[in-house]
């Protein structure tokens, strides 16, 4: 007997037998589990140092000093320790990026390298820096213990005479009086260009921006042939502190200029477009808003001027002269500087001479440092940072308007009470 099958009933239908099948169901969608969130957000570090950097710069160094070493003793005729530096800093850094490289992709490598050579040259930078305060103050520290280095002149000092006779009271006024007139020439109009060349664009403030860009490469030496030429060929003024001054403001007006103006540009528009908005107008708002809020660049800017200026020779002996007088008056007679005293005091053969040069170093550092304190002390507070002195001239300012619309204000309530007894009076 052979069976026959029946071909499936479609979901849903009727057979023959008068039965209903039922749909088939779907099958289920299976989502898988999500992993369970961690109890507290971990942060994430985008800056600093990881062990993994310390442990390749560290072995990085090792490497390097190593294989300098071999190269300097076994496998090569090199010599010098400056060439050693520079080679082993070299090898350093490869070694660095292939430490490196075994951890991390191509990106992450070229900034862990750019890192590691910005941090070491500054490191190095740092170092010299260091050697050369250590060694000045080394070098002229028998000196500086005496009073009468700071209190005398070298007019009857010999150069084999003790370091208990003669100092460097002269050059330390000298320094100051034409460091004076030279801030005094090359910040004023060195502000005022700098605000031209942002405030006021056009052909000339291009031609102007051009000569200072020119003038910043020009050497020392020509300024002061310049005022040698004008000052003192010209109109007869003699060496003299006025002359230095003259020249050494000539030789920082550009650096004064261009940071100024870079200072300027950096503040944001939106400032000038605010105090604008408000009805003031542009000499105004430069006055109250640009350079207020510029005050602590632009006192940068007049610190590398002062910088440049102080640590000065070539103009100053050019223009001023040398003396071992003390000489307080800047328009006639030489006068001597701490830069110009030291030049020629460590050119001397006498070992005493040479420690009086190096402890006017010494001064001539300090004197930076104290001038540095005080600039910053002066232009160093944030926009919107007043004084103390400051401070009390608000505050009076606001007492006298307070008293002013109080005045105002008894003085409406008189005139208003005078009015009602007016038309309350019987006609």
């Amino acid at each position: 007997m052979t069976t026959i099958e029946q071909p499936a009933a479609a979901p849903g239908t009727t057979t023959g037998a008068g039965t209903t099948t039922t749909a088939a169901s779907p099958p289920a969608t299976v989502v898988p589990r999500r992993p369970t969130a961690p109890a507290g957000q971990q942060r994430r570090r985008i800056g600093g140092m990881r062990r993994t950097d310390v442990l390749a710069v560290l072995g990085a160094l090792a490497a390097g000093a190593a294989t300098t070493g071999v190269l300097w003793t076994q496998l090569g005729p090199f010599t010098g320790i400056l060439g050693y530096v520079v080679v082993t800093w070299l090898v350093t850094v490869a070694w660095f990026a292939l430490l490196v490289s075994f951890d991390e992709n191509r990106p992450v490598v070229k900034d862990r390298i750019a890192a590691f050579v910005v941090h070491s040259l500054g490191i190095v930078l740092f170092g010299a820096l260091v050697f050369v305060i250590i060694y000045t103050f080394k070098r002229g520290g028998p000196a500086l213990p005496h009073l009468n280095f700071y209190t005398q002149d070298l007019r009857s000092t010999g150069p084999q005479d003790a370091l208990t006779k003669g100092g460097v009271l002269h050059a330390i006024a000298g320094t100051l009086i034409e460091l004076g007139i030279a801030l005094g020439i090359a910040v004023p109009l060195g502000l005022l260009a700098a605000v031209y060349l942002h405030e006021v664009p056009g052909r000339f403030s291009r031609f102007v921006r051009t000569v200072v860009e020119a003038m910043t490469a020009l050497p020392d030496i020509i300024a002061g042939l310049f005022i040698y030429a004008t000052l003192i060929i010209i109109f007869h003024l003699g060496p003299s502190g006025l002359a230095a001054g003259a020249a050494l403001g000539l030789t920082i007006l550009p650096i004064i200029i261009r940071a100024a103006d870079v200072v300027l540009r950096l503040m944001p528009g939106s400032l000038k477009e605010a105090s604008y908005a408000l009805g003031s107008g542009q000499w105004r708002t430069t006055w109250h808003v640009l350079l207020p809020t510029a005050r602590s660049g632009l006192a940068t800017a007049v610190i590398l001027g002062a910088a440049r200026a102080i640590g000065e020779t070539s103009p100053v002996l050019l223009t001023a002269s040398a003396t071992g007088y003390i000489n307080l008056d800047p328009l006639h007679g030489p006068m001597m500087s701490l830069p110009l005293l030291a030049y020629t005091l460590v050119a001397s053969p006498e070992p005493n001479e040479i420690t009086r040069g190096f402890g006017a170093a010494a001064v001539l550092l300090i004197l930076v440092l104290v001038l540095f304190i005080v600039a910053r002390t002066i232009g160093g507070r944030a926009p919107g940072d007043l004084s103390g002195r400051q401070i009390r001239r608000r505050e009076l300012s606001s007492l006298r308007t307070a008293r002013r619309f109080t005045h105002h204000e008894e003085h409406l309530s008189t005139e208003l009470l005078s009015t009602e007894e007016w038309k309350e009076e019987p006609r």
